[in-house]
């Protein structure tokens, strides 16, 4: 991506955030990608979740409730949780809705078809099978049980997200 901006010119400043929001920000997050499948393929970058170990083991993660994802989410009660690497900003971007997706979200990208929404090719994910959502702040918290866990060789560092930006 190329900018001649050294910030973003249209983020909302500092002193105008909350004082929780900026207390998130500086929370540094691995960035994923949550898709499910009906009635159509859906996706969505989220930071704001956990993965805690148990029998069954259960992500938590804050969506938006109007998202495209919920709808598709709830409607399947099943998704995937891609973990994204260094080399997914612009992936990132498109599913955060901060970059054009001619042709739709899909569009560009090696996918893989699963039971639980459609990943990209090469990375770690799961298959999850939604449990409970409950409104959160500006949030719904989504809690859903890991069915199928498939692990990549990755080569790459993870994406991370800080401050309203990506580093490694």
């Amino acid at each position: 991506m190329v900018s001649i901006h050294a910030s973003d010119p249209f983020a909302t400043p500092d002193e105008q955030k909350s004082p929780v929001r900026r207390l998130r920000g500086r929370l540094p997050a691995a960035v994923a990608l949550w898709t499910a499948s009906a009635p159509a393929p859906q996706g969505l970058t989220v930071s704001s979740m956990l993965v805690v170990d148990g029998e069954p083991g259960r992500v938590l993660g804050l969506i938006d409730d109007e998202s495209d994802l919920w709808t598709a989410l709830s409607s399947s009660g099943r998704f995937a949780v891609s973990l994204l690497l260094s080399d997914d900003r612009q992936l990132a971007d498109r599913f955060a809705g901060l970059m054009p997706a001619p042709g739709g979200l899909f569009a560009t990208g090696e996918w893989e078809p699963t039971d639980y929404g459609p990943v990209p090719a090469g990375r770690t994910w799961a298959g999850c099978k939604l449990l409970s959502s409950a409104e959160k702040g500006w949030s719904l918290l989504v809690e859903a049980e890991i069915e199928r866990i498939e692990f990549a060789a990755e080569a790459a560092e993870p994406l991370i997200h800080e401050r309203g930006r990506y580093r490694r």
